[in-house]
């Protein structure tokens, strides 16, 4: 993608970086950055060997949610334009939360409206102590309609209730505790946190990291019943046979390295 492009993508090695890069704006989106985050999110996990996307952004706020001044003009479309534009930011979210494998937001400043939507469709959430959070569409007039679904599934129905009905602030600490995000720590230590917890991922094996995150999104939403048994049963009888998973079963057996978690050249 071009310098003067909101969102950058950067491959390196295993590893994808996709950055919201509108820091005059606060970071927020618009018709163009949901276009190119939707883009890079269906873009970052190509490369076989990428482990782990995060999502990061430059300046000090992470994410002010969408650009009012846009949100404004959509209103004034025409109703099939308005839902066209809102049905596009529901496909961002649908993308990122599918993307193959696991994506780790670094949440170094504030985060409001559609960007905690943002943060709650990614696997794994950091923040910084700094980041403030909101659900702040109430206060506008508006609801936090297409990112319901996935505050819900993060935060639980009565969390994510609690804090859309109020559209007030919290903090990090706060965020913790509803499982908005996982951890909180200084800011100059962010970065290095996140770098060490994809690390982690490095060590997994490319494909059944992929498998694994495909099982956990198709078990959520399933009945335990007979039929869920008889799938999981199949899955894991037909990853174990495949050849990566000989090939890490026979490392592990014979105490040596798993063949891709060798260090890099």
């Amino acid at each position: 993608m071009p310098d003067a492009s909101p969102v950058t993508l950067h491959h390196e090695g295993w590893r994808c970086t996709i950055t919201l890069d509108r820091p005059e704006r606060h970071n927020a989106f618009d018709a163009e950055v949901i276009a190119q985050l939707t883009q890079a999110f269906a873009q970052a996990a190509e490369p076989a060997d990428t482990r782990v996307v995060v999502l990061a952004a430059r300046g000090s706020t992470f994410c002010a949610g969408a650009d009012l001044r846009w949100m404004k003009a959509m209103a004034l479309q025409t109703p099939a334009q308005n839902v066209a534009d809102a049905e596009a930011l529901a496909a961002l979210l649908h993308t990122v939360h599918q993307c193959p494998v696991p994506v780790v937001a670094q949440v170094q400043g504030d985060c409001m409206g559609g960007g905690v939507g943002l943060v709650a469709a990614c696997d794994v959430a950091l923040a910084s102590h700094q980041a403030h959070f909101a659900l702040s569409e109430v206060r506008l007039g508006l609801v936090p309609a297409t990112i319901s679904p996935y505050l819900v599934q993060a935060m639980g129905p009565r969390e994510a209730t609690r804090w859309a009905l109020s559209g007030q602030r919290f903090e990090a600490a706060t965020a913790l505790q509803t499982g908005l995000v996982h951890e909180v720590l200084p800011a100059l230590e962010l970065p290095e946190r996140v770098q060490a917890l994809c690390a982690q991922y490095r060590a997994c094996g490319p494909q059944a990291l992929r498998q694994c995150k495909a099982l956990m999104r198709e078990v959520a939403q399933a009945p335990l019943d007979a039929a869920l048994r008889q799938r999981t049963a199949h899955w894991i009888a037909q990853v174990r046979s495949s050849p990566e998973a000989q090939a890490g079963l026979a490392a592990f057996l014979n105490r040596q390295p798993m063949p891709w978690a060798a260090p890099e050249a």
